[in-house]
């Protein structure tokens, strides 16, 4: 696994092992220990490409037809905080949901890459938790407001490398324990490469972009107070609080 630390006023990337992370110099190897570090998110991207309704049981929860083709839309990179970051609940929304997805992150910049050469662009996988102020995505008539509050894109903790196969992993989302999400990620209707190609062919992708693949069945609402899990198999769990606005 990878993950990017701060110490002192110095930003990396670094394998973490057990406790500890490893940091290739140019010349030599830096040990640290994980405690001697601040985790931050895995990512720095200048946009979060987010795919709706592309898990097949989720549709069928929702009772609605499979898309022809991906349905897209964005969040600010403004949004992203990392593992054990707090969510911001705001004083507009009266409901807010949690959505637990499988994160793509991109490993340089590319523009029209077919879904045979989409992996040659992928940097790694991670967990994210498309949070929703759900009463204003109904209001809406997009999605933007809803989907772009600050601390509404927790993404993290670390990067697991793209030869990971993602094509069959369980994932969950927890709230104070309690399992609410349970799918696998053989139900995605698009592929990553898929999705990759169909974006690719929108909008540039830079390197350290994220692509959110979509949430499974079981999506439900976050309370002040209340601790959310996203858990992907084979990556790892995101953890975050729910804290009211100040």
């Amino acid at each position: 696994m990878i993950g990017r630390f701060k110490h002192g006023e110095e930003v990396f990337y670094g394998e973490v092992r057990n406790d500890r992370v490893i940091v290739d110099r140019i010349l030599y190897r830096d040990t640290f220990l994980l405690s001697e570090l601040q985790l931050l998110p895995p990512a720095q991207p200048s946009k979060i490409a987010c795919v709706g309704l592309n898990y097949i049981d989720h549709a069928s929860e929702l009772d609605m037809p499979i898309p022809e083709k991906p349905v897209i839309f964005l969040k600010p990179a403004s949004a992203v905080i990392g593992h054990m970051g707090n969510i911001i609940y705001p004083d507009t929304t009266k409901q807010l949901d949690y959505e637990a997805e499988l994160a793509v992150i991109i490993g340089k910049r590319c523009k029209n890459i077919s879904s045979t050469d989409a992996g040659n662009v992928i940097f790694g996988y991670t967990c994210f938790n498309d949070v929703t102020a759900r009463d204003l995505q109904k209001k809406d008539i997009q999605w933007t407001r809803s989907k772009s509050f600050d601390t509404f894109a927790p993404l993290g903790p670390y990067i697991a490398g793209p030869e990971l196969d993602i094509s069959n992993l369980a994932i969950k989302t927890r709230v104070n324990g309690e399992l609410r999400q349970d799918s696998n990620t053989s139900n995605l209707i698009f592929s990553v490469p898929q999705i990759i190609e169909f974006i690719s062919s929108v909008m540039t992708l830079e390197r350290g972009d994220v692509i959110a693949t979509g949430t499974p069945p079981g999506v439900g609402e976050l309370f002040v107070g209340d601790e959310v899990e996203v858990e992907i198999e084979n990556i790892g769990t995101l953890k975050n609080n729910v804290i009211a606005q100040d």
